[in-house]
Order: C-alpha cells, then sequence, then structure tokens
C-alpha cells in the first residue's frame, strides 16, 4: 500500500515543477507537448503495421522503447532522457519488469508511461489463443504488480505492443473491446539489429526526415542504443524536431 501511495504522489507532481530538473541542462530538448490516446478515437497506432498513427504534426516525434527494464541498460537510457527533459513510452516485458520492480517503479516516477509487452516476449500469432491471452494478461499483471504493488486484469496505462508487432485479427478485437490502445511504430530504429552507434544514429535520423516524424521504436535493453542515445537527442534538437509524451486518456491533468 504504501508503494501505491508513493507512485501516486510522484505522478502528481505537476508538470511545471517537473521541469525544472532541466535547469541544469539550457540547451535541453525538452518535452513540447503532452497527447492523450483513447481507444475511442486511437485504437491501433503506426503506420508500419495499422492505417493510421497518432495525431502528430510534422516534426514531431514519440520515443518508444521495447523489452526492458534490464539494470544493465535501462538506467542508462533514462538517465539520457533525464538529461534532456524527454518523456518516452516504455513497453515492459512482464518476466524483466517482475525481476526488476525497483526499476520500473523509477520509470514511471521519472515521469514516463509504462505501457505493456507480454510476460516473455513470445511471439503470439504463433501460438494458440489462450496461451497468447494468457502472455498478454501475465505480462500486464506483473508490470502493474511491479509499478503499483497491484495484480489488475485492467491496466492502469491501457497501451499494449505486440512482441515482433504479430498480432491476429481476434487478438486486436478482444483487446479494442478491453479498451486497450495498439501501438505499432512509424520509424523503426532497427536497432534488433548489430551495429554500432553512428550507424544507428544515421539510420534513424535518415527515417526519421523521410517520415517526418512519429512514433519510433527503440529497445532500452540494447548496448548500441544507449551509446547512440544522447547524440540522437541532441540531433532532435538540432534539427527542429519536438518531443511528445503520450498518455492515457483522462491523466493529462495531473502531468501537466
Amino acid at each position: 500500500m504504501i508503494r501505491v501511495l508513493l507512485v501516486c504522489l510522484v505522478a502528481a507532481i505537476p508538470f511545471a515543477a517537473r521541469a525544472q530538473q532541466c535547469a541544469g541542462n539550457p540547451d535541453a530538448l525538452g518535452t513540447s507537448r503532452i497527447l492523450e490516446a483513447d481507444v475511442r478515437t486511437t485504437p491501433r497506432v503506426g503506420r508500419k503495421h495499422f492505417a493510421a498513427t497518432l495525431p502528430l504534426r510534422r516534426k514531431e516525434v514519440v520515443l518508444t522503447f521495447d523489452d526492458g527494464p534490464l539494470p544493465e541498460t535501462t538506467p542508462r537510457v533514462l538517465e539520457a532522457l533525464k538529461h534532456e527533459c524527454v518523456r518516452a513510452t516504455f513497453f515492459l516485458v512482464g518476466r524483466n519488469a517482475e525481476a526488476n520492480p525497483g526499476l520500473a517503479r523509477r520509470i514511471l516516477a521519472e515521469g514516463h508511461t509504462v505501457g505493456h509487452h507480454t510476460y516473455s516476449h513470445q511471439i503470439l500469432n504463433r501460438v494458440p489463443i489462450a496461451i497468447a491471452e494468457g502472455e498478454i494478461n501475465r505480462g500486464i499483471e506483473e508490470d502493474d504488480y511491479a509499478v503499483y504493488g497491484q495484480r489488475r486484469d485492467t491496466p492502469a496505462t491501457p497501451f499494449f505492443r505486440f512482441p515482433g508487432f504479430a498480432s491476429t485479427p481476434y487478438l486486436l478485437d478482444m483487446l479494442n473491446r478491453r479498451g486497450i490502445v495498439v501501438f505499432g511504430a512509424d520509424v523503426w530504429a532497427s536497432d534488433w539489429n548489430e551495429m554500432d552507434p553512428p550507424t544507428e544514429l544515421r539510420l534513424v535520423m535518415g527515417r526519421i526526415e523521410a517520415n517526418g516524424g512519429g512514433i519510433v521504436l527503440f529497445h532500452d535493453t540494447r548496448a548500441q542504443t544507449v551509446k547512440a542515445l544522447p547524440a540522437f537527442l541532441r540531433e532532435l534538437k538540432r534539427r527542429g524536431y519536438q518531443i511528445v509524451h503520450v498518455v492515457p486518456a483522462g491523466s493529462r491533468g495531473i502531468l501537466r
């Protein structure tokens, strides 16, 4: 119970108060605005996978990170984001949240959005429906227990991303009925492939420029991404891009 109260108090800190953390970096990229996502208006987003995406303006970017949290890499991602006063969305793997609950709580405490990415990262269109649903449900339960100290069927943050983007019509409909927004991406960093950080930076910036912004997919479990991230954030600022923080509908009032 104490854990839940502490997390709720952190979540209620006004946006302006948190922005003061950027005082040590006057050239920070920052977070330009908050955007609410709701299953009624944005049920499935990311044009790599779906017909629509979030209502972003040109040169607006939403940063997302998959597969964590891991103690070897996620803290360094968080430090890079904090240095630039940037907020992102982290899609947690349940078994990693279960193993690293303090790190899962830190993601929320530092102002980021916590979404869900199954329990063990199984590719859900390759397994029976009952197993797929179990992966989704257990992932949500373990994520929310790690962050809030409660296991529940309805996630605190109703955002989900399929491992490998491997959805099925049945699972998409099931998530929609439960009020859960499904995230794809508009731009891949392709950081599941081995490459050095400068190559990753050139690749992702080229794709962002070609797309004009959008939902960008990274992995906070990848050392090359950790190394590329500070330069990436500086490059976004240099080229005039702005960061949008996505939150569930109805939560914007406590995040300002």
